[in-house]
């Protein structure tokens, strides 16, 4: 058995590129989508949940407690288009465009104004905001794992799969 194998550890991919996490503080591609939240400009205290689907790129954004967003009418508000500005920076714009499916054209590495515009010129419609609360859910769990104190004793809620065999 491998190191890797014997630890509770996962590899973890290092982000393509550092990110400042004050804009869009939770990224993810699951569930088909793009997914994530992201801060609001004009309110401290309020943040979006939007996303975009793999495929169809249809997009929702809304509050956390599911207000709709104001610039999401008939085509990506700011909200999602920096969402997908700090997807790229986090997974590269390549593997983004794989996973939704956007055709950018491009032979190297997209960037994120590439990947934007494939999926706009498809005119993506807007889709519902049903992810909205399972998404916020993950950020605050991500959220709550920030005030444990550091250790390196395994976490109970992180021990997925049970030992089938001793470690040597």
């Amino acid at each position: 058995m491998s190191d890797w194998e014997a630890s509770s550890a996962a590899r973890v991919l290092p982000p393509a590129r550092p990110r400042k996490l004050a804009k869009v503080p939770f990224v993810e591609l699951a569930d088909g989508r793009l997914q994530g939240v992201v801060s609001s400009g004009s309110d401290v205290s309020r943040v979006y949940v939007s996303s975009v689907a793999a495929g169809d790129f249809a997009f929702a954004c809304s509050t956390n407690n599911n207000r709709p967003c104001g610039g999401a009418r008939g085509s990506f508000c700011n909200h999602i288009r920096a969402l997908i500005g700090e997807a790229v920076l986090q997974y590269g714009g390549g593997r983004v465009a794989r996973y939704l499916r956007a055709d950018t054209g491009s032979l190297g590495e997209p960037e994120a104004g590439a990947v934007i515009s494939a999926m706009t010129v498809t005119r993506p419609p807007q889709g519902d905001t049903k992810a909205a609360a399972p998404v916020f859910s993950r950020f605050l769990r991500h959220l709550a794992y920030l005030e444990l104190v550091a250790s390196t004793e395994p976490l109970p809620e992180m021990q997925w799969f049970p030992p089938t065999r001793a470690a040597v």
